[in-house]
């Protein structure tokens, strides 16, 4: 993992290498969750591949090309990974309570992003929910809010 966050460093620049190797962690970390939702129900559609690449932009305030290599690292990252511990556990660490349940949030919408809510899906962001520590009754509100904000409640 440590080779993957040294070669996004070295297209990156700007920040200071320590400060890049620790917001980076998290940009993977979060950005290989979404990847893990997007995968769940087995078909990566390209919406749900623009809607990954649109909220990494806007989340980490980043350029087309670092979106791109990120999206890329996430997702051999998913695919080398036995589990999501060494994600989640980063995020529970670094990000408050507020955070967590933003995330889930965005976990949703990466759900809803081909317009439709898989069972595999919904299952996915559950399991995550419960691994980063969110009250159900958050995980319902976040669902509901990006139900509504997409015309669907």
């Amino acid at each position: 993992m440590l080779d993957t966050i040294n070669e996004f460093f070295e297209r990156m620049s700007g920040r200071s290498p320590s400060d890049q190797d620790h917001e980076m962690t998290l940009e993977l970390a979060v950005a290989a969750l979404m990847c893990e939702v997007m995968r769940a129900d087995g078909d990566m559609k390209e919406i749900e591949q623009q809607t990954l690449r649109e909220m990494l932009k806007r989340r980490f305030d980043l350029e087309e090309s670092a979106v791109e290599t990120l999206v890329g690292m996430a997702r051999q990252q998913v695919e080398d990974s036995v589990d999501h511990y060494q994600f989640v556990r980063l995020i529970r660490d670094e990000y408050d309570y507020p955070q967590r349940v933003a995330l889930i949030g965005r976990l949703w919408r990466m759900a809803y992003a081909d317009g439709a809510l898989d069972p595999l899906e919904e299952a996915r962001v559950r399991k995550l929910a419960e691994l980063l520590y969110v009250d159900h009754a958050d995980f319902i509100m976040q669902k509901l809010e990006v139900q509504e904000s997409l015309g669907m409640a």
